[in-house]
Parts: C-alpha cells; structure tokens; sequence
C-alpha cells in the first residue's frame, strides 16, 4: 500500500473505490416484503368482491391465546403496528425431499415495526443461531411439549412451543409489544415467486449447495420457486457460510421480490396480480385478528410510504467464545436497537425519504496512532457491528494527538456519516486524495463512539437495495 504523508491521517490512494450507486426511486405502499403480506394489501384494495371473497378463504388462522403468551407483557409505549414474521419448514409431503424431520421448525424469525403515522417501517431480523434466555411456554396439546426456561437457541422455541411460544420469546427479549403475526411456509414461498414469473438475482460466483438442491451460474439470472427456495435456504455454499449471511442474501432477495410485485408488468396485469395475491393467501397463516379488512385498513392508510422508507436491520452479534458456531448478542447496542423500536424512534433519513450512502459501502482504514496496545482492533470491530466496511487496521507511523477522519473531496458524503458517530474527533480534507475511502486516525484523546440515537445508526439497508444494485 502506498504512502502519502498528509498529516495527520493520511489515505491510502490504492484503496479500493466502490462504485457510485443511485437507487431506484420504485413505491413500496407494501410494508412486509418477506412474507407476501405486501401483496395481500395490495389485493385488498385492487381486488373484485369475488375475488376478496377468495382471498379472505385461503389465509389459514391459529389463535395465540393469553396463556401462550402470559402476563408478563411489555406495555404499548406507541401506536405503531409490531409484526413477528416466521418462516414454516415443515418436512412432509414434496417438502420431504429437503431432509424429513417431524413437525416444524423455522430459521427465519422477523419483527416488522410499521410506525403510527405509517411514514416508516423497520425489519429486524434475529438470527436462528442466537443464544438467549429462552422463557417457559405451556404445552400446545399433544402435538408441542412446551419449553422450560434455559439458554438455547432462539428457533427453540418455535420447535418446542410453536408460534406461541416465539411470540412470548421475543417480546420477552425486546420488551416490544407485538400485535400480530404472519407465518409463511415452504410451499407457499415457492408458489409466490412462480406467481411473480420469478425474482431476479446478481451472484458473485457460481453456487453448488447439496443440501440446499442448488445449482446456479455467476451473474444476474432470474429464480422461480425451487431454485428461490434454495437460494434463501443455502447457507454453506454462499458469502461466509453463516447464518448471518443467509439472513442478509434474504433480506435482499425480499426487497427484489418487493419490487417485482410492485413493478408495472404486474400491477397492470390483473391476471398476474391476482395469480400473486392467491399464491400470498395461500401461504399465509395469521392470528385471528389480522383479517383481510384490517391489512386492507393497513394498505390505505400506509399507501405513501415508499422503498426508502423500509429498512431491514439485524439484532447486533458477535460470535460466542463459549459455544462455536454460535452468536451472542452485543450489548448494550441490542437493547438500544429494540429500545429505540419500541419507542418508534425511526431514523430522519428513514421518515424523510432522503438517500444515504450504505455503511457497507463506506471504506475504512484504521490507524492507531493513539499509544494503547490493540485499540485500533477493538475500534475497528465495533465499526464493522455497525456496518462500515474495514479494508486494514495498522499502526500509526508516529503518534497522533487527536482522533482525524481524513477524506478526499469524493468522500465528504461519507465522512460525514462517520464523523457524527465518533465522541470526539476532527476532519480534515486532503485535497489532491480523490479515493472515497476514509482514514480514521485514533489520537490520543479518543474517547469512542457515540450510543446510536436513530436506526440510521444502526447496521442495515433500505429496501431499494438488492443483491443486484448493491453489486
């Protein structure tokens, strides 16, 4: 790496620059992308009375009763609407061919916060390798045990106590009250995407996955319903491996598949729209209340609300140095994220409307110039919880007295993302630098970042971003 002295923080001219991006300004009046309860708002609005009557027949309900859930609520601090999403994998029937086990269990578990103004919706995905305080649910008849209290994994409870059971969980994890839910399943996922004609994706590299019955060529190619299913189930064979990357590559398949529901070859086409709507009810199970009228209710009061207004964000994690192949959850930033949820705490951008610059294309080189021993590690770990890119973490050649985000004039914009995090800190423009990537040089005075005040500090990314426009 070349160096230019430009005191006090010098950036490295060969960093690697991302590319520009505009994204597409496309409407998104349908808040739950994963689901298909976007198209069900749809079909309630634009449907015929025959056909709403259809549409009210295929989605399947399940009561959550007061026992389920007990008394130990958290309160209703606001009045936006809370949604626990789960994807059913249930291995019978043509589902069987992925691996047979008995009953149901899910790796997807969603908190969809839709604010009371419906001007903003947030999705907060928790990963299925989560070690939490799992509660005691009761027993659901013959079929479902129950759970006793103890630490496992968050789908546990699912497996043992059913939707129930994951709703008392999360609450009892967050503290945030939740009014409904949706639960999707594995047939239904596969239908909805047929229904679409397929959802385009962008792979870096070729996949071959076994487990997931995948086989897929580099580049931008559209997925029907097998191949969609498998392309959202892979974990080993994709990114990192982890469960944290599926629950990304999900994200982003769920905001392209929000757009090609919303797009005009669908809409226009009362066929086609109706095909999706059928494909969405049928997949769908809900509690008793979440009625067709009340998602119709839902879609008129929230029909401004566009993609950049939508954002997806994962519970805080870092890997257990306990349990291998586990993740435990960073605190105190998860109980900020779920604190500032509750509250309905949105961030500007997210209200507004207004674009910003993905952490995840902010490039940052560490240099600890500040005289502790592996401070520029711990800061440069907590960067990447909150979503910016580290390209390299070095020492300083000489020591600094103060914290400097230095930047070129092409990366202003992301400077200034960075600077407002930090507790202290100054910038400085080097102007013959034309790279977008930063240098952080930590001073002697750093005094470390900043509590998130908004979801905009939060990791994450708006719903006009998918695994093609973030390519």
């Amino acid at each position: 790496m070349g160096h230019v002295d430009v005191r006090p923080a010098p950036p490295a001219e060969d960093l690697p620059a991302p590319p520009p991006r505009t994204p597409p300004k496309w409407r998104a009046w349908l808040w739950v992308g994963l689901s298909g309860v976007l198209g069900v708002l749809i079909g309630a609005v634009t449907a015929t009375a025959g056909q709403y009557v259809k549409l009210t027949g295929n989605v399947r309900h399940e009561a959550v009763t007061r026992q389920d859930l007990g008394d130990a609520r958290p309160q209703k601090i606001s009045k936006a609407l809370n949604v626990l999403i789960v994807g059913s994998d249930q291995r019978d029937g043509a589902n069987a061919r992925y691996g047979r086990f008995p009953g149901e269990r899910t790796d997807t578990i969603i908190l969809a916060h839709i604010s009371p103004n419906r001007d903003g919706a947030v999705l907060i995905s928790f990963p299925r390798d989560s070690l939490v305080q799992l509660p005691a649910c009761p027993a659901k008849g013959d079929r479902l045990p129950g759970q006793r209290p103890h630490i496992g994994m968050i789908n546990e409870s699912f497996n043992s106590g059913g939707i129930g059971c994951t709703w008392r969980t999360i609450e009892r994890l967050t503290q945030i009250r939740i009014d409904h839910f949706v639960k999707v399943d594995f047939t239904g996922f596969k239908a909805m995407v047929n229904a679409l004609g397929g959802v385009p994706v962008c792979l870096p590299q070729p996949v071959h996955d076994k487990k997931a019955l995948l086989t897929l060529p580099a580049g931008r190619q559209v997925l029907k319903g097998e191949q969609a299913l498998g392309y959202v189930r892979a974990r080993y064979s994709l990114g990192d491996g982890s469960d944290i990357g599926r629950i990304q590559r999900q994200q982003m398949f769920l905001a392209s598949m929000a757009k090609k529901a919303m797009s005009g070859e669908t809409l226009i086409d009362p066929a086609t729209l109706f095909g999706f709507l059928d494909a969405v009810t049928k997949a769908i199970t809900t509690d008793p209340e979440l009625t067709i009228g009340v998602m119709k209710d839902l879609a008129m009061s929230a029909k401004g609300l566009t993609a950049g207004q939508i954002r997806f964000v994962t519970t805080p994690w870092r890997y257990s140095v306990t349990s291998p192949g586990r993740v435990e959850w960073v605190q105190p930033q998860a109980r900020r994220l779920f604190t500032m949820v509750a509250a309905d705490q949105i961030a500007k951008n997210v209200r507004s409307g207004e674009q910003k610059i993905p952490k995840s294309q902010i490039h940052i080189l560490v240099r600890n110039g500040s005289g502790r021993q592996g401070l520029g590690t711990e800061v440069a770990a907590e960067l990447e919880q909150r979503g910016y890119h580290i390209v390299k973490v070095e020492q300083a050649p000489r020591p600094y007295a103060k914290t400097t985000v230095a930047y070129s004039a092409n990366g202003e914009g992301r400077a200034s993302r960075l600077y407002r995090e930090l507790k202290k800190t100054r910038s400085h423009l080097v102007r013959t630098s034309t790279t977008q990537a930063l240098v952080l040089g930590i001073g002697a005075d750093w005094q470390g970042m900043k509590p998130p005040k908004t979801l905009d500090d939060v990791e994450g990314f708006d719903a006009t971003q998918d695994s093609c426009t973030a390519s």
